[in-house]
Parts: structure tokens; C-alpha cells; sequence
């Protein structure tokens, strides 16, 4: 499950932590978003540390395709649907600067990348609609794109029925320009530190954070981490958890030139990896998609396995040899929230909501951080900077944030309703497998991995989602605002802030023991 951007990739070297410590700004995160967003601050003079639970890039910021483009499937054209026609465009310039940015920032660090034309198709013709109406989004936003000619759509290797493109977008290795960032950010004077989880966010007396090591303050603190760890403004409602998978495979058949995503049916990414733009000796072949909302898939497992059968199919003799997947939030009215988090006295700053576009998104939310931060007049500002910040929330923004709300509710009614209909004991987990039962009224998860079974509460400490198994990843997924968990309760990613409970072995009841046995349930007072 490791991305091929990070095979054989060394670590960044940060430094110990400081607690106590004072800074113009901490940034909490090295993902793109938070390694941009300190180097341009550093580059204004100010003293800047950023602090990440991990290492860098160790989420989606180093496991996406590369793929760095502003034609992005359907989303014009959705945003079209439901906006105006200023904000739509709004949307599209911020993705060209944070592109530009990027791509100079790339050329300045020496990492390469490939210039391509961008496609969004249609896989059957029921997709053709959808087609038109973004190509009438991209032209109204300003944006050179073409209709693709007949023969051209003739000459692909998978199902075209239709397509749009884009030319002069980019390829490139994520992982490369990710590291390039941080060690441009740590040559400049910035501070960076590594394996050092916050976990609380203070506007008062002062901007701070605790964190694993420690307390420290500063000026402002930008939260670079994908989805707040903050509930101030509810931020965990107002956008949804997806989840994609991406296989890379080794072929000698002919590939695809150009950046590919489909925009009906089940969406399918697929790029070629060259030298020019990733490590062509390890794969040639990038195909991604299947998604689907975090905790909420019967089967992860199965979508990777119908992305290899699919690629197998359309590029004979293609051989799986990684596979990866990514999360990113989508925000109910479709657009990134970007700015100063509220009940934060303009002290706390924060990113979401890419929906998987985070290389163009990413620097335009760093570009518009450090304008705040640096306090830029705003007539001074790009104009999409503020169009962005002074949108309004429309009805078909509340009517899609009512239905994920809904569904949140029913997910968090039927987890603790499923999981008293599984008592323990039950059967010891095959190899690979997971499942949620009650011990004595409360949710249990209970699973086996590499050999070793193991017990934890299947109850989400965010707000209390009972949590599902993903089989491909062997981890456990909160099906409400997509906090995600390892096998033995460690904390990975999303709005949760601690560890799940590791529940002890009671009397008579083994969690490391032979196939066969079973898991007990014993009553509450004696665990």
C-alpha cells in the first residue's frame, strides 16, 4: 500500500520541538497546503515552524496521481450548476495561479514535470451531456479548451465515447515536489517538525497548540490538515470524507499521452508515468478512481479489485505491482473553505475541501493565507481572492449539506443498532478481516491482522460513529466525518484527535489466540 512516488523516497530531517516556544505563524501539517503556505511566509520574512504528527507529505499530498490541471472532470460544470458564473471562473483562475505557482516553484527547485493535454470524457453516451455542459463551464471561465475530433476518441485504448480537453496541463511526482518544498522551507530558516501529533488549537489568551510534545504559541496558526482538528465552525458538517484508490502497473503495451478522468459512471483516472514526470522504472501506468465516501463502501477491497480488472482488460498484459489510496473532503457547496476559522479573533486559519484536487487548490489556498497573514490590502489582491471570500451559501448548497446530514444521522443510528445485533463471542476474524460486535452494550471491533487479533472500541471518539472495517486497508473508518484508524486503534487521519480505547483481555476471552476459538463477552463490571 505505499504509493510509487514514495519508493525508495528519503525522509525530511526535521528538528526536535520547541515546547514553549513562540513563532510568527505555526502551520500544523506538511502537506502541500501547509509546506506552501510556510515557504511563501518565510519568503516574507517571518518566522515560521510547522508542526506534523507524520512526516511530510504523508497523506494525500504524496499519494495522488500527479495529475496538476484545472480541467478536473465535471466540477466546472457542477460548480456552474449551482453558482454564478463570477464565482465559477473565480474558481478556475485561483486553479491556474496555484497551478503557475507551483510549476515555477517546481522549475526553481530543479524537480521535473511533463506538460500534457487534460481530458475529461464520457465512457458511454449517456456521459455526452455532461460533456457539453462543461465545456460551456470551462469556455464561460475563460479557459482554451477543445472539443475532441472523432478519430482522435477512435485511437484510445478504453471506452471514449466523447471528451473535452485542456492543453499545456502537468504531470508530475508529487512526492518529489512535496520534499522540494520542505527542504526550500528548512535552506530558508524555517523550522519543521515531524512525528509531533497537536492536539488542541487556542485563539485565547494567545494562538497556540498543545500537542504530543508539548505547548507552544504564535501570532496566527494555519491548520493545514485536510480536515480541521478543530470543531470551531462545524467544519466537519459543512463537507463529506472521500476516499479513492489509485494501482500502478507495469506494461509494455502502447499508453495513453495525455491526464484522463471520466466524468460518468464509475470514474477512472489513468495517466502514464514517464521519466520526465515519476519513477517510469517502477511503473508505467497510473489508473485511479472507484471512490466512494469514507466508512461507507461495502467492500474498499473490491474497488481496488475492479480497477486491476479493468485495466487489465483495456491494456493487455498490464501487471499490478502498487496500489494506494488517498482522502480528501468535498464541501457541500462545492467550493474549498479557505480563511479565518471562525470564533478563532482571526488568529486560527485553515484549508479544506479540495475534492481531490489538491495540487492546483493547495498553493491557490497558500496564495491566499499568506495575502491574509501578510495583510494585503485586498485591492491589492487577485480578484478571485475575493470573489471566493465573499460567496454566499445558496439553497442548493443547503439542500446538499441536508442530504449528507441526513445520511450522517442514519449511519450513526444503524452502527449502534447493527452492532448489538453481533453479541460476542463470535468467531476469531480470518486473516485480513474485521467485524463490529457488543460486549455488554458497547461496540467492539475486532479484527485480524497479520496474525495477530486484536480488540479496540469500534466507537469513533469524535462524536461516537460506530466505526466499519475497510478491507483493503485493514484499518477502521468512522462512516460520519471520515476519521480513520489502524487495526490496533492508532490514529490516522480525520477530526479525531485521540487513539481508540485498546480493550484488555478479560477472563476467558483470548484476543491473541488459535483459529477456531472464540471472543467472549463477559458483563460490564468485570472488564
Amino acid at each position: 500500500m505505499t504509493p510509487i512516488w514514495k519508493l525508495g523516497a528519503e525522509p525530511v530531517v526535521g528538528s526536535p520541538f520547541e515546547p514553549g516556544c513562540r513563532r510568527d505563524v505555526l502551520v500544523v501539517g506538511a502537506g502541500l497546503t501547509g509546506l506552501a503556505t510556510a515557504l511563501m511566509l518565510r519568503r516574507e520574512g517571518l518566522d515560521v515552524a510547522i508542526v506534523e504528527a507524520g512526516e511530510v507529505a504523508g497523506r494525500a499530498s504524496g499519494a495522488n496521481t500527479g495529475k496538476l490541471t484545472v480541467l478536473q472532470g465535471a466540477v466546472l460544470s457542477s460548480l456552474r450548476r449551482h453558482h454564478s458564473a463570477p464565482l465559477t471562473r473565480a474558481y478556475a483562475e485561483a486553479n491556474l495561479e496555484g497551478m503557475e505557482w507551483l510549476t515555477a516553484t517546481a522549475e526553481e527547485l530543479g524537480v521535473p514535470f511533463s506538460r500534457r493535454a487534460a481530458y475529461s470524457y464520457a465512457q458511454t453516451p449517456g456521459g455526452v451531456d455532461d460533456i457539453d455542459a462543461e465545456l460551456r463551464a470551462a469556455l464561460e471561465a475563460g479557459l482554451h479548451v477543445r472539443r475532441v475530433e472523432p478519430d482522435q476518441l477512435a485511437q484510445s485504448p478504453f471506452p471514449i465515447v466523447d471528451a473535452v480537453a485542456l492543453d499545456g496541463q502537468v504531470a508530475i511526482d508529487p512526492q518529489r515536489i512535496a520534499v522540494a518544498l520542505a527542504q526550500a522551507f528548512l535552506r530558508e530558516g524555517g523550522v519543521l517538525h515531524t512525528g509531533v501529533r497537536v492536539t488542541r488549537v487556542h485563539a485565547v489568551p494567545t494562538a497556540a497548540v498543545e500537542t504530543t510534545a508539548g505547548y507552544a504559541s504564535a501570532g496566527q496558526v494555519v491548520l493545514a490538515t485536510a480536515m480541521p482538528i478543530t470543531d470551531r465552525g462545524l467544519y466537519f458538517t459543512k463537507v463529506r470524507g472521500l476516499r479513492s484508490s489509485c494501482v500502478a502497473f507495469t506494461t509494455d503495451g502502447p499508453l495513453p499521452e495525455g491526464l484522463y478522468l471520466a466524468v460518468d459512471g464509475e470514474t477512472k483516472s489513468v495517466r502514464s508515468v514517464t521519466p520526465a514526470d515519476g519513477p517510469a522504472d517502477a511503473a508505467q501506468l497510473i489508473v485511479a478512481g472507484n471512490g466512494f465516501p469514507v466508512g461507507r463502501a461495502a467492500s474498499p477491497r473490491a474497488a481496488v479489485n475492479g480497477l486491476v480488472s479493468w485495466t487489465r482488460h483495456h491494456f493487455p498484459g498490464a501487471e499490478p505491482v502498487a496500489w494506494w489510496s488517498a482522502q480528501d473532503y468535498e464541501s457541500h457547496d462545492l467550493m474549498p473553505f479557505v480563511g479565518a476559522m471562525p470564533r478563532g479573533l482571526g488568529r486560527i486559519r485553515f484549508a479544506t475541501g479540495y475534492a481531490k484536487w489538491g495540487l492546483s487548490n493547495a498553493p491557490a489556498a497558500a496564495l491566499r493565507l499568506t495575502a491574509e497573514i501578510t495583510r494585503v490590502p485586498r485591492r491589492l489582491r487577485p480578484d478571485w481572492m475575493n470573489v471566493i471570500s465573499t460567496r454566499f451559501t445558496v439553497p442548493a448548497d443547503l439542500a446538499r449539506g441536508g442530504v449528507e446530514n441526513f445520511r450522517v444521522g442514519w449511519e450513526a443510528a444503524s452502527g449502534w443498532i447493527g452492532a448489538q445485533a453481533v453479541p460476542t463471542p463470535v468467531p476469531r476474524p480470518v486473516e485480513g478481516e474485521g467485524v463490529v460486535a457488543s460486549r455488554g452494550g458497547h461496540p467492539v471491533g475486532i479484527s485480524t491482522v497479520e496474525g495477530r487479533t486484536r480488540a479496540v472500541s469500534a466507537v469513533c471518539p469524535h462524536l461516537g460513529g460506530v466505526l466499519r472495517w475497510n478491507d483493503a486497508e485493514l484499518t477502521w473508518d468512522c462512516p460520519l466525518h471520515a476519521s480513520r484508524f489502524t487495526a490496533d486503534g492508532c490514529r490516522i487521519e480525520g477530526p479525531a484527535l485521540s487513539d481508540l480505547q485498546r480493550l484488555p483481555r478479560v477472563p476467558g476471552e483470548e484476543i491473541e489466540h488459535e483459529p477456531g476459538a472464540s471472543l467472549r463477552s463477559e458483563p460490564d463490571g468485570d472488564r
